[in-house]
């Protein structure tokens, strides 16, 4: 099983999570950016969080060849309720997390799976500016550049998505991903590490209680 670990830039980024952390939960709650991103009906038999970093190589190769099935066959037929979770392990991912929360609630997904279906252009690629290449990507899903460029500049929504992934990393010990987080009636809080295939993932669905 393959994990996406890196400690690149986390000294950094928690440092900046302080001051989004000094903030009241209410304060922060009261942002619609930071409301849950989610598919499927909140009360099916199960859930799962998707603790991911839009520039993990694994991350997208759980989204490009297992998503479509886990959507399809668990969530579209009211098994499983699916919630994403920021853990950007960079600056580059945290930007992306920054834009796709800044989108409208419907498009952050179409959003979040086209980085991934994309990850190799904009975020690898020699010689291309990240953020050139994100505004691009950003302007096809409806978001102008001067939005864009006020988006990657919120000092306030930067730190409350620190401050969700500190809390995430200090609960469930997350130091990877993708890490998955399921719960049903046979297991609650029962964690995953790394990308997986859809039968390994629907065994979980299962051994949860769906």
């Amino acid at each position: 099983m393959l994990l996406h670990r890196t400690r690149l830039h986390r000294r950094s980024l928690l440092a900046l999570a302080a001051a989004g952390l000094a903030l009241p939960l209410h304060a922060r709650a009261q942002d619609a950016r930071m409301s849950p991103r989610a598919l499927g009906n909140p009360k099916a038999p199960v859930s799962v969080m998707e603790f991911f970093s839009l520039t993990c190589t694994h991350c997208a190769a759980f989204a490009n060849e297992t998503f479509p099935d886990v959507k399809s066959k668990l969530v579209d037929t009211g098994k499983l309720y699916y919630v994403f979770r920021d853990f950007p392990l960079d600056q580059v991912a945290l930007t992306a997390a920054m834009v796709a929360r800044s989108l409208p609630a419907d498009r952050y997904e179409p959003f979040i799976l086209a980085l991934f279906h994309s990850q190799d252009r904009w975020a690898f690629a020699r010689d291309v500016n990240t953020t050139d290449e994100l505004a691009k990507m950003a302007a096809l899903a409806g978001m102008p550049r001067d939005t864009f460029n006020t988006t990657i500049a919120d000092t306030k929504l930067r730190n409350a998505i620190l401050a969700e992934q500190d809390a995430a990393e200090k609960k469930y010990g997350i130091d990877s991903t993708p890490t998955f987080i399921f719960n049903g009636p046979k297991a609650h809080d029962m964690k995953q590490a790394g990308e997986m295939g859809y039968d390994a993932f629907d065994a979980l669905v299962k051994q949860a209680g769906g």
